[in-house]
């Protein structure tokens, strides 16, 4: 399977199930949301380290960007200023990246949404940045306790935000076939009038507690 490949199978696996078949790890905090809760978003990271409050670096990202990437980036956090907007968002398209994820908030949501461009924020805010000052482009950064190495893969969708090691990436792939194979036999079991506390064996439990 290539690589694309790769990437268009995650996207459509989704985060949740990609974040358990890699062992329950690799989440982002769920204060990462997408501004459109329909974005969908999978592919290998550019990460950028950026200052607060200035949005240099995401025009230097632009010109090392190729077609597919995900703009990850570190903003500190920092929700009082908008560094991304509809401008941005038109020239991210015509690179052919597939999308952002920023530590941070961005502005001119309706419009990115309309354009529909994937976009993971901390916040929104209608404060512009400056241009000023350096940071740093493709290498690892951190976001909460998640750290992000360059061409590691974002996943993405209402659920969340989940990072796989590049170097993971096929062994998820497999865990996430055995995944649904199972769920698909657990819905089965339960359309023929099984419970989930039958499937899951949880009686034992459940009598251990008192709860008949």
């Amino acid at each position: 399977m290539s690589h694309v490949e790769q990437i268009k199978l995650l996207r459509e696996l989704g985060a949740a199930t990609v974040h358990e078949a890699q062992g329950a790890k690799g989440a982002l905090d769920s204060g990462m949301k997408p501004i459109d809760p329909s974005s969908r978003l999978a592919g290998p990271a550019l990460t950028v380290e950026m200052r607060p409050g200035d949005n240099l670096m995401l025009h230097y990202a632009l010109l090392k960007a190729k077609p597919g990437d995900v703009l990850v980036v570190d903003a500190k956090g920092f929700v009082e200023a908008g560094p991304w907007g509809d401008v941005m968002t038109h020239a991210a398209q015509k690179l052919g990246i597939a999308g952002l994820v920023i530590h941070g908030a961005v502005r001119d949501a309706n419009q990115i949404i309309d354009m529909g461009f994937p976009v993971f924020c901390r916040g929104l805010c209608i404060k512009g940045t400056a241009k000023n000052q350096p940071g740093k482009v493709n290498v690892p950064i951190c976001i909460g306790d998640v750290v992000i190495h360059p061409g590691d893969v974002v996943v993405g969708d209402r659920d969340g935000l989940v990072v796989v090691p590049k170097a993971e990436v096929e062994q998820t792939l497999r865990n996430a076939a055995l995944r649904e194979e199972k769920e698909t036999a657990f819905r089965k079991e339960l359309d023929a009038g099984r419970t989930t506390v039958e499937l899951l064996g949880l009686g034992e439990t459940l009598r251990r507690f008192g709860l008949e």
